[in-house]
């Protein structure tokens, strides 16, 4: 295991312990809460989604410089798609508990 994967599942852990007094709050801070960390997860996901993205075709175009453009389009034309669905998995995070 390298050092970022044990740092990562470290850091899952401490706050999967956090979370727990948070849950035993009323509904309300709960689904405030899961809301919250839920946009937190979509936001870190996209940035990871195009920044390896980007870095792939970076390097795609410096071993061919030649099919660049080709390769741009089609780069902005994902990342159109995947901030389009953050922005759907942002606005369903924040949404209000129907039920309380």
């Amino acid at each position: 295991m390298n050092k970022f994967a044990k740092i990562a599942s470290l850091g899952l852990a401490a706050l999967l312990v956090m979370v727990s007094p948070v849950l035993a709050q009323d509904a309300g801070a709960a689904v405030e809460f899961s809301g919250a960390f839920g946009a937190g997860l979509v936001v870190i996901g996209a940035a990871l989604g195009i920044g390896k993205l980007a870095g792939s075709a970076l390097e795609s175009m410096a071993r061919q410089p030649e099919v660049a453009g080709g390769i741009q389009t089609a780069m902005i034309i994902a990342a159109a798609l995947i901030e389009g669905f953050t922005f759907f998995a942002l606005v369903i995070c924040m949404q209000q508990n129907p039920w309380g």
